[in-house]
């Protein structure tokens, strides 16, 4: 069975389950610019947002927030605290929880990063796996960042992702 063939077997499995986590120290719910824009996006892709959180970017408080999305979703977008500097333990913390990784994302995304940032690109610790039944997706939280992993690598494969981990 093909990649097509994939997909429109996912197609059958109805709208899928997207959750939504910002990590920043900064942000709120009201200001969350990225958990607004994928607010949108994720219906106008024919899926729904199943839950959706602004953590601070602590180990634990990014551990539990994906521990209670991943309840209800099949894939659970996480932005933010993906860099390198001292605040920035979203890849540190996600790493250790993931089940099996798929190193092709974060490699894909640094190499679509490459058009937008140059060089800058190989500062992104973008990563992506399964835990808990669902594939959980990390990538920077500035807005080009959160857009560029929606539309070029999330989106086009969200329901081919959804399908495969129930095989």
């Amino acid at each position: 069975m093909g990649t097509d063939a994939h997909r429109a077997a996912a197609a059958e499995l109805g709208p899928i389950a997207v959750g939504v986590i910002t990590v920043s120290d900064s942000r709120t719910p009201d200001d969350d610019t990225n958990g607004h824009w994928l607010h949108e996006r994720i219906p106008a892709a024919g899926a729904v947002v199943s839950g959706y959180r602004v953590v601070r970017d602590e180990p634990d408080e990014v551990r539990a927030a994906v521990d209670a999305l991943v309840e209800d979703a099949r894939i659970v977008v996480v932005n933010g605290g993906t860099g390198v500097s001292r605040r920035d333990t979203t890849y540190d913390t996600l790493a250790g929880m993931l089940e099996k990784t798929l190193p092709g994302f974060g490699e894909l995304f640094r190499m679509l990063s490459w058009e937008q940032v140059g060089s800058a690109a190989m500062l992104s610790r973008a990563t992506a796996g399964t835990y808990h039944g669902a594939v959980v997706v990390s990538v920077p939280g500035s807005p080009k960042a959160v857009a560029l992993a929606w539309e070029k690598l999330i989106e086009p494969e969200l329901a081919h992702l959804a399908w495969e981990l129930g095989r």
